[in-house]
């Protein structure tokens, strides 16, 4: 059995990630080559030549086909051999390389995973800050060497800002608000409400104020594996509530955790945001800075790993601040067992 759900969207690359030259991502254990066509749509197939298994990602690109570089089998964007490594042979069309749909959307490349037949775009995550009217939207990418899990375990109890983005975005009044946890379905969501509370570094900045502010944290997991987290500051009395909070300066924290092994996953992250949002620099700089606050959660949660495999008589504990994880997790394995259950009585 997987750590991960299938029949699913996963977050493949950014759209700028994949061009005409094949690159290598393995997902969900699968080694999978991508590359644009001349018309820029995008081929995934996986990473072996169907002849001698040289990654075809080492291929030789020709017109929308790759040729291994091998022995020079050629391989259509559809997966089919086109030519065999004798010119004078006869194609066998029966040679073929497994492919996979994508879709691009909201900038990402996404790639599903499981039964083709079952990949409905509409089944990708409705990321409505990234292309919403008087929003921008940027991010980045990282490989992290742990479980996907534990990212989402990061992104669903923020209490670790107060210690680990000291810095930025942590302050004590993370310790002391109550925290609401909430589950419609397979989504969970985590709400934390912070009244008349100094605005942090980041947030004054963004606020181009400094003092007392209103300040709201909502983490929502949605399965596969993705966390949106609606965070802001707005003054205080301006009428901002949890469920109502357009005041002030709001952000969408992205963030989608796509398995690569059972220890390792690409983590893309970004932030769509409805201040600043013509102001090119500020995008670049704040990148850079939304990049510097997930690189300090990839070092903690690359040495948690790292502990959890030196001490393998030990387990996960789950405390008051961890049901929002706790609940990712176990919407993550009533899907991964519903699917196992699928895949018997198909057997």
């Amino acid at each position: 059995m997987t750590n991960w759900v299938e029949n699913a969207w996963y977050v493949a690359s950014w759209d700028a990630g994949i061009d005409t030259v094949p690159v290598a991502h393995t997902i969900c254990n699968i080694p999978m080559v991508f590359y644009r066509t001349l018309d820029r749509s995008v081929v995934a197939m996986r990473d072996a030549c169907p002849h001698r298994m040289l990654p075809l990602s080492k291929g030789i690109r020709e017109g929308d086909s790759i040729r291994c570089s091998y022995h020079g089998l050629k391989i259509g964007p559809d997966g089919v051999a086109q030519e065999m490594p004798l010119k004078n042979e006869r194609v066998n069309t029966r040679i073929c390389a497994e492919t996979f749909v994508t879709h691009e959307r909201y900038r990402f490349v996404w790639v599903w995973i499981g039964d083709k037949e079952k990949a409905d775009p509409a089944l990708i995550p409705d990321l409505w800050p990234c292309e919403a009217e008087g929003w921008t939207f940027d991010g980045g990418r990282y490989h992290v060497a742990c479980d996907y899990r534990l990212m989402i375990d990061n992104l669903m109890d923020l209490t670790h800002e107060t210690y680990v983005h000291s810095g930025s975005i942590g302050q004590e009044e993370i310790l002391e608000a109550p925290i609401e946890c909430l589950v419609e379905d397979d989504t969970v969501y985590i709400r934390r409400w912070m009244p008349g509370v100094e605005a942090p570094p980041f947030w004054a900045a963004a606020l181009k104020q400094r003092g007392t502010v209103d300040r709201w944290q909502i983490c929502q997991f949605n399965l596969p594996a993705s966390v949106m987290i609606d965070v802001g500051v707005a003054p205080l009395g301006s009428g901002a509530t949890i469920d109502k909070h357009d005041q002030g300066v709001r952000g969408i924290v992205i963030d989608f955790m796509t398995p690569e092994t059972e220890e390792t996953h690409h983590y893309f992250w970004g932030m769509a945001r409805n201040f600043e949002t013509h102001d090119a620099g500020f995008t670049a700089r704040f990148k850079q800075q939304q990049g510097q606050v997930f690189a300090e959660d990839k070092d903690v949660l690359e040495a948690q790993q790292k502990a959890i495999n030196a001490n393998p008589g030990m387990r996960l504990n789950a405390y008051s601040i961890d049901q929002g994880g706790v609940r990712a997790r176990q919407a993550i394995n009533r899907a991964i067992k519903a699917q196992s259950a699928v895949e018997g009585q198909a057997v």
